[in-house]
C-alpha cells in the first residue's frame, strides 16, 4: 500500500490557517504570567493528554536482526488543544483536542462564534481526552508527533471497518450446517435460534446475523517503532481500526506505568507536552 503523505495544498492550508489568540480566554493563558508559573513534573500518577491523528496506511520496517515487522503509518494534522475541563467547574480534568483545519463556509454560525470565544481556529474533528491535573494545557498549544517518544507504548481507538449485513458464519465464525446431501440451500445457516417447546424464544444477546463492523473499536498497548517530527508521522508497530485517511486518537497505554511504558532512555517523557520554545 503506498504512503499518502501531505499534499501542497494541505501544507499551505496549515500555514493559513494559524490559530487566533484574540479572545480573553486565549489571552489569559498565553499571558507572560502563566507562561512563567514553574513547569510541572512528571510522576508515574500523571495522565498526558492523546491526540488525533490520520492513519495513512500500512508499510514495513525491519528490526536490527532483519525481521520484518507490520507497520502502521498515522499522521498529526494541525492538532490543538480547543478547550479545558477543570474539576472546578465541569467536576473532571481532561481537554479538548482539535484536528484538521475546516473552512469557515461548511461551519454553522454558532459554532464558529463558539471559536472564535475560545481563541482558536475551526477543527473537522475534536474529540476529549481525560488528563491529570499538573497535565492541563493552555488552549491554542500545538501538538506535534514529537509528543511520543520511539519504544512507548499507546492505545489507539477507531471505527472499525464496516461490512454490512453479514451471516453468522462471517459474522461470528459458524461451522454452518453439513455440506452433505439432503441439506438443501441451507448451508450457511445458523440453525435452531428458538428451540422447541421451552424455550420458545430467543434470548436476547443470542449470537445471529447482523450489522459486522462500524463500532468503535480499542486496539491497546501498541508500541511505537518511530517518530518522524518533520512530518508529523508515528510509526506504530501492527494494525489500527479503521480505513485510511479515517481519524484516530491515540493515547498513553493506560494498562502500564512508568519504565513499561516509556523506555529508561525516554525518561521523563514530554510533559505536558513538547516544549517548543
Amino acid at each position: 500500500m503506498s504512503l499518502k503523505l501531505l499534499t501542497t495544498s494541505m501544507l499551505l492550508g496549515r500555514v493559513l490557517a494559524a490559530p487566533v489568540k484574540g479572545s480573553l480566554w486565549a489571552a489569559a493563558f498565553h499571558s507572560s504570567s502563566f507562561q512563567a508559573a514553574a513547569a510541572p513534573v512528571w510522576t508515574s500518577d500523571s495522565v498526558r493528554t492523546g491526540v488525533i491523528a490520520r492513519k495513512k496506511g500500512m508499510t514495513s520496517m525491519w528490526d536490527e536482526a532483519g525481521s520484518r515487522l507490520p507497520v502502521t503509518v498515522l499522521q498529526l494534522e494541525d492538532v490543538i488543544v480547543t478547550d479545558i475541563r477543570t474539576k472546578e467547574k465541569h467536576g473532571y480534568s481532561a481537554l479538548q483536542i482539535g484536528s484538521t483545519t475546516k473552512k469557515e463556509k461548511n461551519v454553522s454560525k454558532p459554532l464558529r462564534v463558539h471559536y472564535e470565544n475560545l481563541g482558536v481556529g475551526l477543527r473537522e474533528k475534536v474529540a476529549e481526552f481525560k488528563v491529570s491535573e499538573d497535565a492541563i494545557l493552555p488552549i491554542g498549544t500545538e501538538l506535534s508527533a514529537s509528543h511520543f517518544v520511539t519504544g512507548q507504548y499507546v492505545d489507539i481507538t477507531a471505527p472499525s471497518i464496516g461490512k454490512g449485513f453479514a451471516g453468522v458464519m462471517k459474522r461470528w465464525n459458524f461451522a454452518g450446517l453439513p455440506a452433505s446431501h439432503g441439506v438443501s440451500l441451507t448451508h450457511r445457516s445458523g440453525g435452531s435460534t428458538g428451540q422447541r417447546k421451552w424455550p420458545s424464544k430467543v434470548f436476547k444477546g443470542k449470537k445471529m446475523a447482523g450489522r459486522l463492523g462500524g463500532t468503535s473499536v480499542t486496539v491497546q498497548s501498541l508500541k511505537v517503532l518511530k517518530v518522524d517530527p518533520e512530518e508529523n508521522l508515528v510509526y506504530i508497530k501492527g494494525s489500527v481500526p479503521g480505513f485510511d485517511d479515517q481519524f484516530v486518537k491515540i493515547k498513553d497505554a493506560v494498562k502500564l506505568r512508568g519504565e513499561k511504558l516509556f523506555p529508561k532512555e525516554s525518561m521523563p517523557p514530554p510533559f505536558p507536552t513538547v516544549n517548543k520554545q
